[in-house]
């Protein structure tokens, strides 16, 4: 017996949901890129290292993936979430620094957060361009 399709979602349902994972997904990202800034400026012990060195070798793999947040693709967002796992596995291993464990503890929950919210907003999307296509 085959399975039956699964019924998607109303588009009155989707349409502000989606609305909102958009919104969320960039102030994560954002905020993350901020936190990311403002730790390594003003915080970290970097043992003699410039910090903007060490800032922009934390930041290219991010500033590839702005063009495709601020634009609302959902492949951009796809491949955030796959960006941003690096970012939590760093995280993890600075947490259990005695050192670091605030800055990890924090990095961890900022790249939850981007990689929930980009994660909702691209199976929302997908959805609602289902939905919108006549499914």
């Amino acid at each position: 017996m085959a399975k039956k399709p699964k019924v998607l979602p109303s588009i009155e349902w989707l349409q502000p949901r989606v609305r909102l994972m958009r919104l969320l997904s960039l102030v994560c990202f954002f905020g993350f890129i901020g936190l990311l800034c403002v730790y390594y400026l003003m915080f970290a012990d970097l043992h003699g290292a410039r910090p903007w060195v060490i800032l922009l070798i934390e930041l290219v793999p991010l500033m590839f993936l702005v063009p495709g947040m601020l634009i609302g693709n959902p492949r951009g967002h796809s491949f955030t979430c796959y960006v941003i796992n690096l970012y939590l596995i760093k995280g993890a291993l600075a947490a259990f620094d005695p050192n670091r464990q605030v800055f990890g503890l924090l990095e961890i929950a900022g790249s939850v957060a981007v990689f929930v919210s980009a994660m909702l907003f691209v199976r929302w999307r997908h959805q609602l361009d289902r939905r919108l296509a006549g499914e």
